[in-house]
């Protein structure tokens, strides 16, 4: 192919020779990218020759130029930068330290925050290449605070621009499509409670004006994905939105807790039907929970309901129903006190009493209307029941008395003669 060097003399370069063929492959690249005059492979040749040289940034000097505002330049550095945060020696302390990496990253990350004022509908049309500069550049954010946690708290300036941009824009269909997956991404890593960098007198992630703006927006994100991906994506595309959820619940205050407990949590509402049977974000959460296909969204979505149940075995079992409940607790070997199940038989600021496995409310359930079980039905069934219960209490994680052998030991009822 025209142009390509091999690998090996790539890597052989070094001084003047390195230096001149490093400007000509930049120059190469922002023509490309104003003008898209390269074949995908010649594309892909190219930035493979930077990032080995990109590997000793002597003679390199072109790559890592302080970015300008020129979103041609910061789309192609970004990316550069981006390929050398995998297998490469760069030194990237050095780069934040010496040559104001993170700097530039939040400059331009300020700068993309303009263009997304607090009316959408004034919002200019953006043109693709602002979009495609800000996914790179916050690719780039993302490895270097991944890689290097200890260089997250440089990223801090950029929080209030990366949830104004997050926050002002419209959500697309489906919703965690670039740049909204990379936004989620770059905030995951950051500073968020400002332990590190305490550079802002009040959190942006909680705002005075409106504390729960941010936290509403990004459950309304992870609303609308649940609904609109099919369910064998949900796993890689869902779970870094949970996890930036759990993250803002453990650090937020208590207000804007509760009302993401109101979001997340099954309503009093939700139980005149069994938990999960209603067409709520609670009832979608609960289901996923135990869904085969989903893995790693069942672990993630039952230990964020766990934490917004205050990390209680038995509120956790009050709010979600011990059916929901039982193998969380027994995978994560937490053992339920012995009233816990019936902590959870009576639910909301009425006190109704509900049904502590299902979670419904035992004035809506249906009536049964089959025959009366005979005593030889009823004796079959207590003791089907005595033998489960029995593996339950063995496996640790329930901790109560056999309720057949109480009723037994208490002459409730008598065994049947054969």
């Amino acid at each position: 192919m025209s142009g390509i060097k091999s690998l090996s003399s790539v890597s052989s370069m070094s001084g003047q020779t390195k230096l001149e063929e490093v400007t000509s492959l930049m120059e190469s690249l922002r023509v490309d990218a104003k003008e898209n005059n390269l074949q995908p492979a010649q594309r892909s040749a190219k930035l493979e020759q930077l990032k080995i040289h990109g590997r000793d940034p002597k003679n390199a000097d072109p790559i890592f130029t302080k970015e300008t505002d020129n979103r041609d330049d910061e789309f192609l550095v970004s990316r550069i930068l981006f390929l050398l945060t995998y297998e490469t020696n760069i030194n990237f302390e050095n780069l934040v330290d010496q040559h104001q990496l993170a700097d530039s990253i939040n400059e331009n990350i300020a700068r993309h925050a303009k263009r997304f004022p607090k009316r959408p509908q004034s919002a200019s049309q953006p043109a693709p290449m602002d979009d495609m500069a800000l996914s790179e550049t916050l690719k780039l954010m993302f490895n270097i605070t991944h890689f290097y946690p200890d260089l997250a708290g440089f990223f801090s300036p950029s929080l209030p621009f990366l949830l104004k941009i997050l926050c002002q824009s419209e959500i697309p269909r489906p919703p965690l499509q670039p740049p909204i997956n990379y936004l989620i991404n770059a905030l995951l890593n950051l500073d968020l409670d400002g332990t590190k960098s305490q550079i802002f007198s009040t959190n942006p992630l909680f705002p005075e004006t409106d504390p729960i703006c941010n936290a509403e927006h990004i459950i309304n994100v992870l609303d609308k994905a649940i609904v609109q991906y099919p369910q064998s994506e949900l796993d890689q595309v869902i779970t870094p939105i949970l996890t930036l959820i759990r993250r803002i619940y453990e650090i937020a205050p208590e207000g804007v807790q509760r009302g993401m407990q109101q979001r997340l949590l099954p309503t009093d509402d939700e139980r005149d039907k069994p938990l999960g049977k209603s067409d709520t974000l609670s009832s979608r959460l609960l289901n996923l929970s135990t869904s085969a296909p989903t893995p790693a969204l069942r672990g993630n979505i039952s230990s964020m309901l766990f934490e917004l149940s205050g990390k209680d075995a038995a509120t956790f079992v009050k709010n979600v129903g011990y059916g929901f409940a039982a193998g969380f607790l027994m995978s994560n070997n937490i053992t339920v006190a012995e009233n816990a199940v019936e902590a959870g038989a009576r639910s909301g600021s009425a006190d109704v009493p509900i049904n502590p496995i299902t979670g419904q409310r035992l004035d809506a359930e249906e009536p049964d209307t089959g025959p009366p079980m005979t005593e030889e039905e009823k004796e079959r069934e207590a003791e089907r029941l005595f033998v489960l219960f029995e593996r339950l209490k063995k496996t640790g994680v329930i901790d109560v008395k056999n309720p057949v052998e109480q009723a037994r030991d208490e002459g409730r009822f008598e065994e049947l003669e054969d």
